[in-house]
């Protein structure tokens, strides 16, 4: 949620700003704005609403020059989007302004004690408390007042800061860059909460400090030129080397160098990591939205997530980065997976895989519940966390208390130099590629394809016979060419979409392993096209949901044929008998759907446990043309941000 863009060199800010936050506006769309030093002045421009409608026209009207800048693009937590809650916020003084992604819980108590200290506010945000926090330790630091000294350790790239704090003749400190990096860090040392933040004041015009908890924040580094950002694609146009930062950590950033301190640890860890994706890769090329071309792009990103680890003499899948031995993964009693959202319904698919091929028993949490309950855990279990950005702020927090509680935690993740990547003790990339649609897809489809080689490879481990994963291996490199054959069929998906775009309500059903897809399927449709969607276990129906069937209400049906396709036909004639109209996702071939439902999608005959993800593309492709349909903004739609780093 939010995003953060900075600059410091010797180009102008504002363009660069300007691009970085249209790359970031997936990440928050309700207001943007930019702070840049000209001078001696502070220059803040911004504005509600989206940045082409709004920031740039105000930056046409009311230019910003200067070599130094911060950006912001917002996605509200305290208080409306409107002009005066956009970021960047000033401190009292005017002379410090700060950008800020996510969520100060004492801002309250802190606004309290300011007010009372005589401090004005002009928003109704817990960013503006913060910029007046820094501000007020900053001038104390200016003054003498607040302790000189700041705890932590230091990393340097580039040549040595002077560190003490010279003072002129009237007994104020003169300002250095030092001077704003330890007021940040005193006034870090209040906030409970997450805070990913980059500030800047007039007196320094050459440095920006930034800061993260919890919410990410990238170094970009360049020649003679530095940049920041809370999402590599806002940057990677610029630069392919970063640094990210990590928990409690504190840059000092200038055009030729950064130096890292750490408010917690005896040393800072410092990495410079090279970006996996280009410029164009983050780009929407011919497609009209990011979403249908993250939809085209799925054969391309299953066979990414295959790429090097099928293993067909031994009939295994290879994996590089689990950092356990086959005795240690033979020892696994159970296997809990936290996730949220989209991810979470991967997870469900994934238990039905790992313990079909592997036995090993698989418990399904959301993550946000699986750090405020006593979850037992037995001395065997390995936690399992999936998560698109790896940035995901609830499923970040359930990867910490399992390690704390002394279980290893596995990971699987899309984005390299994620803090979950850095923080699990293992686990496996998707290698799906920047995805920018804020509703998942490719790295749904990825996140399949990586548990079912996790299921292999798990399942070779114990009883799975060389034959049955050899099947399954051969399967899976088949997919690409039945997802492009699916693909083909978006016309006719299209048409589909039209015909039913005017339905208020929608239900989607499936049994076994197609299940966790109808509600994926029930999910995108309501993320987008804003319609009420509800997905059900086919057998759940007659328990009370068949009450809501009428003539106006689609059901779509998942009814591959699979062990349980009677037993589905079956409770698709019920809703028949109602009068509902139904959609069918069928196996080719199967000409007994065609008798009963209104209308039919064929998919390619694969494995059981391979038809999540055949089944899930025409499911994402109808709700992209419902939406399109109905005149929605599909890569924004409204109340939500790409990536949940707040709770």
């Amino acid at each position: 949620m939010c995003g953060i863009i900075g600059y410091i060199g010797k180009k102008s800010a504002s363009p660069i700003l300007l691009e970085g936050l249209r790359r970031l506006e997936y990440r928050g769309y309700d207001s943007a704005g930019v702070a840049v030093l000209q001078d001696a002045d502070m220059l803040v421009r911004k504005k509600k609403g989206r940045i082409d409608e709004g920031l740039a026209q105000v930056l046409r009207s009311e230019p910003a020059e200067g070599s130094l800048g911060i950006g912001h693009t917002r996605w509200a937590t305290h208080g409306v989007p409107s002009d005066e809650n956009s970021h960047p916020h000033l401190d009292g003084s005017g002379k410090i302004a700060v950008v800020h992604n996510g969520v100060i819980e004492n801002y309250d108590a802190l606004k309290q004690r300011l007010l009372k200290a005589g401090h004005k506010f002009h928003s109704t945000t817990d960013t503006e408390v913060l910029a007046h926090l820094i501000g007020d330790y900053y001038e104390k630091r200016r003054q003498g007042v607040a302790p000189l000294s700041c705890p932590g350790s230091r990393h340097q790239h580039g040549a040595a800061m002077h560190h003490p704090l010279p003072h002129n003749g009237d007994g104020a400190a003169a300002p250095s860059a030092d001077t704003l990096t330890l007021a940040v860090s005193d006034a870090l040392r209040e906030v409970i909460g997450t805070y990913g933040l980059a500030v800047i004041c007039t007196d320094f015009p050459n440095t920006i400090v930034a800061a993260r908890r919890g919410s990410p924040i990238i170094i970009g580094i360049g020649k003679d030129e530095h940049f920041i950002a809370s999402d590599a694609n806002a940057i990677v146009a610029h630069t392919k080397k970063v640094v990210y930062l990590n928990d409690y950590d504190i840059a000092t950033i200038t055009p030729e160098r950064f130096d890292v301190l750490n408010l917690g640890a005896d040393t800072a860890n410092v990495q410079i990591s090279n970006l996996e994706f280009s410029h164009e890769d983050a780009a929407r090329g011919k497609h009209a939205h990011f979403m249908l071309k993250e939809i085209w792009e799925q054969p391309q990103t299953v066979l990414n997530a295959l790429r090097g680890r099928i293993d067909f003499e031994g009939a295994t899948a290879k994996f590089g980065g689990l950092n356990m031995t086959a005795a240690e993964l033979r020892g696994i009693d159970r296997i809990v997976i936290a996730a949220s959202g989209t991810s979470w319904h991967a997870a469900l698919v994934g238990e039905y895989l790992i313990e079909e091929l592997a036995q090993i028993p698989v418990e399904v949490e959301f993550a946000h519940e699986f750090c405020y309950r006593n979850c037992p855990l037995e001395k065997n279990t390995v936690l399992l966390v999936l998560s698109q950005s790896g940035e995901t702020a609830d499923t970040l927090a359930a990867l910490r208390e399992a390690k704390r509680r002394g279980h290893r935690a596995l990971a699987i993740v899309n984005v390299v130099g994620s803090t979950i990547a850095r923080e699990a003790d293992g686990g496996i990339y998707m290698h799906a590629g920047p995805e920018i649609g804020v509703a998942s897809t490719k790295a749904f489809v990825s996140t399949l394809t990586v548990l079912t080689l996790l299921g292999v490879h798990l399942g070779r481990l114990r009883q799975l016979s060389a034959n049955r994963a050899r099947e399954i291996l051969r399967a899976l490199e088949a997919l690409p060419k039945q997802l492009e054959k699916i693909l083909a069929q978006n016309a006719a998906l299209k048409k589909l979409a039209k015909k039913y775009a005017r339905a208020e309500e929608f239900f989607f059903l499936g049994r076994g392993y197609t299940f966790p897809i109808a509600l994926e399927g029930a999910l995108k449709l309501k993320e987008i096209s804003y319609i009420h969607a509800e997905g059900y276990s086919a057998a759940e129906m007659k328990h009370g949901p068949i009450a809501l069937i009428d003539a106006k209400t689609p059901t779509v049906f998942l009814v591959p044929q699979d062990p349980m396709y009677e037993k589905t036909m079956a409770n698709l004639a019920m809703i028949r008998a109602r009068k509902g109209p139904i959609i069918a996702l069928a196996t080719e071939g199967d000409r007994a759907i065609k008798k009963v439902a209104a209308d039919v999608i064929y998919l390619p005959k694969t494995l059981d446990l391979l038809n999540p993800i055949l089944m899930i593309v025409p499911l994402q492709l109808f709700a992209y043309h419902i939406a399109v349909a109905r005149g929605c903004d599909v890569d924004k739609p409204r109340n939500l941000a790409k990536s949940v780093t707040v709770e």
